[in-house]
């Protein structure tokens, strides 16, 4: 698939997925400009359909967690994401593939695919930064061993 036949670039998806309470969610603001529907739109839908969100494909951030959550974003763009009117719901990857079942437009249908495909990405990315991470770590152990053994003076 070529980034052309994309209905929203990995990029903008992938700028999407936050890590929340050790959690890689995508909030519903950001979903909701994917599919291409108002914000209230999909939060309507969702709770129409609550029994398909259990709290491990959704939850919605506390009072205290979204000012958190902003107060992080004061410094890089003041005027970004402050108008929220109440928390916003955050989607776990289940709950992103859920809400294709509750939107039903082919739009949505696509972009789930989309961000579905984002999200093994980001997975297999953290997967070889993890394996790089450990044969470095490898490396340098077999190294310092090496260095501490020549490190003895010789005798002359």
């Amino acid at each position: 698939m070529t980034p052309q036949d994309l209905l929203v670039p990995f990029e903008q998806i992938e700028r999407s997925i936050l890590l929340i309470l050790g959690e890689k969610v995508m909030l519903d603001f950001d979903l909701a400009k994917l599919y291409g529907v108002e914000t209230r739109t999909l939060a309507q839908a969702v709770k129409r359909n609550m029994e398909r969100f259990p709290e491990d494909f959704m939850f919605q951030l506390t009072k205290e967690e979204l000012e958190n959550w902003r107060s992080q974003f004061v410094m890089s763009n003041p005027g970004a994401k402050m108008g929220l009117r109440r928390p916003p719901y955050a989607f776990t990857e289940q709950g992103v593939a859920m809400l294709s079942s509750v939107l039903r437009s082919q739009r949505a249908v696509q972009v789930n695919i989309e961000i579905m495909r984002a999200f093994v990405r980001l997975r297999q990315m953290l997967a070889s930064h993890a394996d790089l991470a450990r044969k470095l770590d490898a490396l340098e152990r077999k190294y310092d061993r090496q260095f501490k053994g020549s490190s003895t003076p010789s005798e002359s």
